[in-house]
């Protein structure tokens, strides 16, 4: 029993799907009707040279959904292996719906970006941050982010895999996590390059606006069952699905508990659709004895082909 899963913000880089686009069609035509949508050529900018464009996350959301969605057109059309589950980290939770024909590719492109602005405008560039921190229990990072919240906020908003969790909210407070985090035994604690302090209650309020969005979207119950990051429950309902896209933008991502949930239920392979093996690396740390491979070269792609 297979698995897809799908990258959010962060596995964007220059040059991605160029392997994947030289072999498969679906790439560059995927590409060609999000561009058609947004206005602007985002296959230009994923092959240009300057990473910044890319790193805005106006157009990083977008050009994710466009990734995550091209793959998984290259997966569909060329292998038999239709998987049991979805479920997209953050951002890809929304690629995950479209792929499992909960709402529509371009209604989608539209909606994230329209999310990407209100999270923009939720609160000023230098009053938040994110930062990584490896090699802390659970129970030890969130004790401490209470301990130096003070009258600001600061909170674990993506548990990855065991060890590497990340945190967000006002700066000088996750700063003052940072530096706790080391004398109590962290390996690494880094402050990441994004200006806006995701899946922490700073996003309420944006929160409240995305709804609005979402209430003017047409959704379907998905075709393929979806996972949601929030409540790690699959999605039954279109309202429930708007709940849980909501609650998303201020809950944390409980990344192990989705592929552990995978798991329980059989499944052996997890699939990664889209740039980068961030998520196949993070499958691999959460349990050791699962299959999980990247769709991000043309052998993978072909090694299934080969296998029908």
């Amino acid at each position: 029993m297979i698995a897809i899963i799908f990258p959010g913000q962060g596995s964007q880089k220059l040059g991605m799907q160029s392997e994947l686009a030289r072999d498969f069609k679906e790439i560059k035509l995927t590409y060609q009707e999000a561009s058609r949508e947004l206005g602007y050529d985002l296959w230009k900018l994923a092959q240009g040279e300057v990473k910044e464009k890319i790193d805005k996350t106006e157009v990083t959301q977008p050009l994710m959904l466009t990734a995550g969605v091209a793959a998984w057109r290259v997966w569909r059309n060329h292998t038999d292996r239709i998987p049991k589950y979805m479920a997209g980290h953050s951002l890809g939770e929304y690629t995950a719906l479209v792929c499992s024909e909960s709402l529509q590719f371009k209604e989608a492109l539209k909606l994230v970006q329209k999310r990407a602005q209100l999270m923009q405008a939720a609160i000023p560039e230098d009053e938040g941050s994110m930062a990584a921190i490896l090699g802390l229990d659970d129970d030890i990072l969130v004790r401490l982010c209470t301990d130096e919240s003070n009258d600001e906020l600061v909170a674990p908003v993506n548990f990855n895999s065991p060890g590497q969790i990340v945190i967000a909210g006002n700066k000088n407070a996750v700063q003052r996590v940072i530096d706790r985090s080391k004398s109590v035994g962290a390996k690494r604690a880094l402050l990441l390059d994004v200006s806006v302090p995701s899946h922490c209650l700073l996003m309420k309020p944006t929160s409240e606006l995305l709804l609005r969005e979402l209430q003017d979207i047409s959704i379907n119950k998905p075709t393929i069952c979806v996972v949601n990051n929030a409540k790690v429950e699959q999605y039954q309902t279109p309202d429930q699905i708007k709940e849980g896209l909501e609650k998303q933008l201020y809950s944390p991502v409980r990344w192990s508990e989705i592929i552990n949930y995978f798991i329980s239920k059989g499944v052996t392979e997890i699939i990664e659709c889209g740039p980068g093996r961030v998520l196949t690396g993070l499958s691999k740390r959460i349990n050791k004895n699962i299959l999980a491979i990247s769709m991000d070269s043309s052998d993978i792609i072909n090694q299934y082909i080969k296998a029908k």
